[in-house]
């Protein structure tokens, strides 16, 4: 038998093979802004070709955290301590 193949694997960022379902995830777990995510995941740093897809992905929406990433505080390292 065949190993399960995972079916509708969108990538985001080619460079470093992360996912739409990835970028959500880290959404998620309070990424607001392309560069947290570059942060969590590396995308965006490379070509930068996917740098828009992201801000898509993540859209204009509030972010509870987004007043800190504006004033340039790491919200994902403080969400890893609170956890």
């Amino acid at each position: 038998m065949s190993p399960v193949r995972e079916v509708n694997r969108v990538y985001v960022c080619n460079c470093f093979e992360v996912t739409e379902a990835q970028v959500k995830q880290h959404a998620a777990d309070g990424a607001c802004t392309p560069r947290q995510i570059a942060s969590a995941c590396k995308a965006g740093t490379d070509c930068g070709s996917c740098v828009r897809s992201i801000q898509a992905l993540l859209g204009r929406g509030t972010c509870p955290r987004r007043e800190l990433a504006d004033q340039g505080e790491p919200v994902l390292s403080a969400l890893d301590e609170a956890a």
